[in-house]
């Protein structure tokens, strides 16, 4: 397989240059785009993500990109989404009144009031499934979270991570070419780096995994 083309979702997000960097350290050709005939033309988007449900599609709407999105998800090309990048990808979401990109079944919901938030910090992802993101990275290892809300999907099998916060929460999930975290790899030292390598070589591997 050629270099691999790589599509960061652009739309304001602080922590964009820092994903490019390390997605350009293992080999691909990585781009910043709003432009759909970028984003149309690549073989993986990323959507990383800090802000607000309905900023961020109200955003992705203004720019033409609903539908895109969708349609290179359906066509068997791989996207990954981080933190709020992940929470897209469901129907709803408690945050705010704009529907969601709805690829995968079930809504995001509000750690309780009585919990502390946000989420902030390092905590332990529990793998439920040996799935080839994590080669090399041991269960219950630390990954840096930020976050106030967190996913539930329809169907448990989609789910490969959880985390504890109060409650239990799917922090990885995996389906098809669809692949979300709700930590921050990035921010995670070498066990986020080991993760970004492992994605990587998945996809060029054209290995589709998880597929219901």
């Amino acid at each position: 397989m050629s270099q691999i083309k790589i599509s960061i979702i652009k739309y304001g997000s602080g922590n964009l240059h820092s994903v490019k960097k390390i997605l350009e350290k293992f080999g691909s050709s990585t781009t910043i785009t709003d432009n759909p005939n970028e984003i149309v033309n690549s073989d993986v988007i990323v959507f990383p993500g800090q802000g607000s449900n309905d900023t961020a599609m109200r955003q992705l709407r203004e720019k033409n990109l609903v539908d895109l999105i969708r349609n290179h998800v359906i066509s068997g090309k791989y996207f990954l989404g981080i933190c709020l990048g992940l929470q897209l990808l469901f129907e709803t979401s408690e945050e705010g009144i704009e529907p969601c990109l709805n690829l995968i079944p079930g809504n995001v919901k509000q750690f309780p009031r009585d919990q502390k938030r946000p989420h902030m910090g390092w905590n332990q992802v529990t793998l439920t499934d040996n799935h080839p993101l994590f080669n090399g990275i041991n269960s219950d290892e630390f990954f840096y979270f930020v976050h106030s809300y967190y996913v539930e999907p329809s169907a448990s099998k989609i789910i490969k991570g959880t985390t504890r916060y109060g409650l239990n929460f799917s922090s990885v999930i995996s389906i098809g070419n669809m692949i979300g975290v709700q930590f921050h790899p990035e921010k995670s030292g070498f066990v986020g780096l080991k993760f970004y390598e492992n994605f990587i070589e998945l996809v060029k591997s054209k290995k589709n995994l998880s597929c219901y």
